[in-house]
Formats: structure tokens, C-alpha cells, sequence
């Protein structure tokens, strides 16, 4: 009775608040444009050779990119390549800005200085995708010659500025899609275009699982224990990324409006995981690029010669669940969550905020000594945090390989969901307590002016 009342309560709020419905309405409208636009072809390609040329491409970086783009890459769409050359423009700016001086600077400036930074992240998304979408075109015309198929019914110049042209646009609208959902929805909008594309191939990958349990390639007990795994895989994700360690903080003692010397204390939250879902990205894809790239030569070369025994040989050591691709995934995993975390948190600035600001951590002095004792904290449970990504990344990758299962979503989109599902949900929560405060602010004035 009290959970069924706490949730007429909750329900209550969440009617009351027509800001929040109107930001879940545009975000909702702003996914299903994103879904109808991955079904529209390209112009020039033949959408029945489409099929198969996914399957020659299949395993590689390919894979990844069809899975985060909702299958918009298999379909050859307008927005084939998804938002990955933005996320990719973005990781890169941010990297940059961490290592040179004159970025840095850029970052220091406040808000004309994002402007400047964001304005270079677009720069490099249209030239990402120049690029790819040039390669997508001769990868396109390549295979309709070397396979008797006809994917392209044109090939030549005209085909390609069309394609490039055609996928520009489709990332660029994405790109500005994204930015729409972040001012004016809910969440992240670039994170939420990525999971609606993860989501949108969940629907085919349980019909697959199912599939093969019906027709006895897989047992039942198998198909439960995927589903148990895939559920513990879960909560552990969702407990680990809120996992934080919480320095604490002491301020100089300040006088009260009591005439009372008080002392402020503070939290300074260390996540577990602070590098996110970056190192899995990094690592697959350095992985998984020369497979693609041996997969679309395959055709052109022959087992005789020195080249054709490389690309059999690079085949079979980077093949999904062989050991060297699971050690290498696992090493390149650790290294990229050890390195990008040393980007992105920078214990001398922190030092020195802290100490402009009079803030000291007890035990610890000031300056130099504190940086050495952050970075010392941050260190050891990034290790930890390298461990559990390194888990959750290789456990799916074993199911896959070993035990035969067709469960394609990965450890990596596993992290994307569920990420980008709590910071939704918490952002929603902010909104409602946000509204509550506001409604009591206003019967706070209003019983003021009754006085």
C-alpha cells in the first residue's frame, strides 16, 4: 500500500510538471526522426546487394558502427555513418585541449572559448566525414566489381560527391538533432541518439536468441543463463558507474550570522569509472580496423602470395573470442582507461583550485602534497575501474565466441544503455525536484503577502 501511494504521489508531480512533459515529448519526436531517417537509401546504391555486402564487411569496425547507428550503415542510409564522426571529432578537441597549451587557453575563457572549441569539433566532423563517406563510396563501387554484384548503379564521380554529400548532410542533421535534445529535451542528445540506434537492434538480436533456441542450435538452459548473465551484467554496470570515492574537503572556520565560528566541510567525488565508455571504443575499433580492412582486400588477393597468407593469418588472430583477440582487447582496454583518465583529470588544477579557494584535504598540506595524494587516489581505483570495464567488455565477447550465442549487443553498447539510461532517469528526478522546490517557493510567497 505505501510503494502503490508513493507512486500516485510520484505520478501526481510528474503531471504537475508540464516543462518536463514537454522536454520528454520533443525528445521522444526528436528519436523517432532520427529512427525514420535510417531507413532512407542512399542516392545511386542497389538496396537488394545491400544484405550481402553487410555480410562480406561483418566483424569488422563495420559492425560497431551499424550497431550504434541502428542498422543505418547495413541499410546504406543518409545516416549511415550515424554521430560517431561528432563523438569522434569531440573525443579528439578534447584531447587536444588537455595537451596543448594554446586550446587549453580556449578552455579557460569560459563560454567564448566552448564556442571556439565546439566550433572546431564541427570542423572536424564534416572532415571525418568527408573521408569516411569517400571511403564507404569506393568500398560501395569496389565490391560490385570484384563480386559480379552491381551495389552501385552508377559508379563513377557523380556517385561519389552524391554519397559524400548525401552523408555530410545526414551527419550534420544528427549533429544538430543531438544539440536540440540537449538544450531543449532530456539528456544528453548525442548519448541518447546512440542508444536509441543500440535499442533499435535489441528487438532482432532477442528474436535471433529465441530463434535458435526453437529451432535447437542453442538449449534452453543455455538461452536462461545468457539471460541471467545479461541481467547480473546489468547491475553490476549500474552499481559500478555510480561507485565513487569521496574525498572529504575542510574549509577555514567562517563566522554565522550567529557570530558563530563554523567550519565548511566537502565532498570531492572521484568515480570509479571515470573514463566512461571511451577505452572500450578505443580499443575495438584499433582492433577491429585491420580485420576490416583485410576483409575488404580479401577478394583481391590469393592464399600463394606473402600478402594473402598475412591477411589469413591477421584473420584468424583477430578473430572474435581467439585468445589473442581477448588478450589484446583486454590489455587495450586497461591502457586506454589508465591514459584517458590521466587526461581528463588533472590533479595540479584541482590542487590549486582547492588552494585559491582555501580548501585542504585533513591530514594532507596544500599544493604539491595534495596533488600527489589525489592523483595516488585516483590512480588506485582506476585500476579498479580498468578491471570492472575490462569484465564487462570480455564477458560478452566469451558468450558470443564460445558458447555460440547470437547476441550481438556487445559489452561496450551494454555500457552506452545503461549509462545514458540512469544519467536520463537522474536528470528527469532533477526536473521534479526542481518543480517541487519552485511550488514551494511560491506558496513560501504567497503566505508572505496573505501576512
Amino acid at each position: 500500500m505505501a510503494s502503490s501511494a508513493t507512486a500516485n504521489i510520484s505520478m501526481a508531480k510528474f503531471g504537475q510538471a508540464t516543462d518536463l512533459k514537454k522536454r520528454l515529448w520533443f525528445t521522444i519526436g526528436a528519436l523517432i526522426v532520427f529512427r525514420f531517417l535510417s531507413f532512407v537509401p542512399l542516392p545511386g546504391v542497389d538496396p537488394t546487394v545491400l544484405e550481402a555486402l553487410y555480410r562480406q564487411t561483418q566483424g569488422g569496425i563495420l559492425d560497431i558502427f551499424n550497431t550504434f547507428s541502428g542498422g543505418s550503415l547495413q541499410r546504406m542510409s543518409l545516416i549511415a555513418l550515424g554521430i560517431m564522426p561528432y563523438i569522434t571529432a569531440s573525443i579528439v578537441v578534447q584531447l587536444a585541449a588537455s595537451l596543448s597549451p594554446q586550446l587549453e587557453a580556449l578552455k579557460k575563457e569560459g563560454e567564448s572559448g566552448r564556442k571556439k572549441l565546439n566550433q572546431y569539433t564541427r570542423y572536424g566532423t564534416v572532415g571525418l566525414t568527408v573521408v569516411q563517406g569517400y571511403f564507404i563510396a569506393v568500398g560501395l563501387e569496389n565490391y560490385g566489381a570484384q563480386s559480379g554484384l552491381q551495389a552501385v548503379v552508377v559508379p563513377g564521380l557523380m556517385f561519389r560527391t552524391a554519397a559524400v554529400i548525401s552523408l555530410v548532410g545526414g551527419t550534420l542533421f544528427l549533429m544538430w538533432l543531438g544539440e536540440q535534445i540537449t538544450s531543449r529535451g532530456i539528456g544528453n542528445g548525442a548519448s541518447l541518439i546512440i542508444m536509441a540506434g543500440i535499442v533499435a537492434q535489441l528487438p532482432v538480436t532477442l528474436s535471433n536468441l529465441f530463434e535458435s533456441g526453437r529451432t535447437g542450435s542453442l538449449s534452453g538452459l543455455v538461452i536462461l543463463a545468457a539471460i541471467i548473465i545479461g541481467l547480473i551484467l546489468i547491475a553490476f554496470i549500474c552499481f559500478m558507474e555510480r561507485a565513487q570515492r569521496r574525498v572529504l574537503i575542510q574549509y577555514p572556520k567562517r563566522q554565522t550570522r550567529q557570530g558563530v565560528m563554523q567550519a565548511d566541510r566537502s565532498h570531492l567525488p572521484l568515480k570509479v569509472n571515470t573514463a566512461g565508455v571511451i577505452p572500450p571504443i578505443f580499443a575495438s575499433s584499433l582492433l577491429l580496423l585491420p580485420l576490416t580492412i583485410t576483409q575488404f582486400a580479401g577478394n583481391r588477393v590469393t592464399g600463394d602470395s606473402w600478402w594473402g597468407d598475412m591477411v589469413i593469418r591477421i584473420n584468424q588472430y583477430l578473430a572474435h573470442g581467439s585468445p589473442t583477440y581477448m588478450t589484446l582487447y583486454g590489455l587495450g582496454i586497461i591502457i586506454f582507461t589508465l591514459w584517458y583518465t590521466a587526461i581528463i583529470f588533472n590533479p595540479e588544477e584541482t590542487a590549486e583550485n582547492l588552494k585559491r579557494n582555501g580548501g585542504f584535504i585533513p591530514g594532507i598540506r596544500p599544493g604539491k602534497n595534495t596533488e600527489l595524494f589525489l592523483d595516488y587516489v585516483l590512480t588506485r581505483i582506476t585500476v579498479i575501474g580498468a578491471a570492472y570495464l575490462t569484465v564487462i567488455c570480455l564477458v560478452p565477447e566469451f558468450m558470443i565466441a564460445k558458447a555460440g550465442i547470437p547476441f550481438r549487443l556487445g559489452g561496450t553498447s551494454l555500457l552506452i544503455v545503461v549509462n545514458v539510461t540512469v544519467d536520463t532517469v537522474t536528470q528527469i528526478q532533477s526536473h521534479l525536484i526542481a518543480h517541487q522546490y519552485g511550488d514551494l517557493i511560491k506558496k513560501a510567497r504567497l503566505k508572505g503577502r496573505l501576512r
